[in-house]
């Protein structure tokens, strides 16, 4: 009996390497060649699984392309990681000069920020180390504290229990939330002029909680808004390399409504007056290129709309190349 047993394994053992051939073979060739294994958490709740023009969500976290680290950057981003190591393959020749040019561009940075939950917004400037063999590991430090998310969520989630009317159409439910949002905050013209302020107006928990906002606070609290409500948007802003030297960058909110993408901007909807009275606007209110546009060209001409079609290319026209 004992005779077949040893051939019996053997055989057995061979019956194994057949059917694990292409794994036995794949970890053989990774662990020759010091091929790095790439382990990717699970993002939060937060996560967006959208994609959009400008960037994408990653499906292997491995580069190949300068739109590969953008697309990383952005997707670590978006599922709330504190902290990613990837890899730069060695097929891609550039890819250390590629991330060194995204991490030199605070505003490049800013506008892929732009694109993730408000809650994964970043704290400047963004942390990443590099080794000479293409090893690339990110930190992120974020802006909301979790007392933030807990406060805002539960002022969210009052609000569109007390105004959304699912019998109503899109147009009068984000208007009321519009409404009451501009009714219930003051801009924070302290924060805007001398950045500083007691109020957190900066985020979402100034209008939620404190009733104070600066153009990132409403922005961010109608983004948390919109979101809870299904409609996929991001935000869309200005920054120096946009506009002049004269006036100072701004954010508002980018929406999808149905197939068309509009704007809605409840700081200029929400205009700090010189007789010191309360006013609210509609004339920023889901509109598209054309009618933002000829909202900027009125009585007193603002150029804190002049974004950059190539970061937010739903809006580019069609003689924009």
């Amino acid at each position: 009996m004992k005779k077949y047993i040893i051939p019996l394994i053997c055989y057995l053992f061979i019956i194994l390497i057949i059917f694990n051939a292409k794994t036995i073979t794949s970890f053989l060739s990774d662990t020759i060649s010091n091929k790095p294994v790439l382990t990717i958490p699970k993002g939060d709740i937060y996560a967006k699984k959208d994609d959009f023009l400008f960037v994408q969500n990653s499906k292997d976290y491995i580069p190949y392309s300068y739109q590969d680290l953008i697309n990383i950057f952005y997707s670590v981003l978006n599922q709330g990681f504190e902290e990613f190591t990837f890899y730069c393959p060695t097929e891609y020749k550039e890819c250390l000069n590629d991330y060194e040019k995204i991490m030199s561009s605070e505003e490049l940075l800013t506008h892929i920020n732009n694109y993730v939950h408000p809650y994964h917004t970043i704290k400047n400037p963004l942390h990443a180390s590099h080794t000479e063999s293409g090893e690339i590991t990110i930190k992120i430090e974020y802006i909301y504290t979790k007392d933030d998310i807990e406060a805002v969520n539960n002022y969210t989630d009052k609000l569109i229990k007390e105004l959304y009317n699912e019998n109503d159409d899109y147009n009068d439910n984000i208007k009321r939330i519009h409404d009451y949002i501009i009714n219930h905050t003051k801009y924070d013209i302290e924060r805007n002029n001398n950045n500083t302020s007691p109020y957190k107006s900066y985020i979402a928990y100034g209008p939620a909680i404190e009733g104070y906002a600066t153009c990132n606070g409403y922005a961010d609290l109608m983004a948390i808004i919109l979101t809870k409500l299904g409609y996929t948007n991001y935000k869309i802003g200005t920054t120096s390399e946009d506009i002049n030297n004269e006036s100072n960058g701004h954010v508002w909110n980018a929406v999808k409504i149905g197939d068309e993408w509009l704007h809605l901007d409840l700081t200029w909807d929400d205009p700090v007056s010189s007789d010191g009275k309360d006013y609210l606007h509609h004339k920023y209110f889901l509109v598209n290129n054309e009618e933002l546009k000829k909202a900027d060209e009125g009585e007193v001409k603002i150029n804190a709309h002049n974004f950059n079609p190539l970061y937010y290319q739903e809006f580019k026209t069609t003689n924009e190349s």
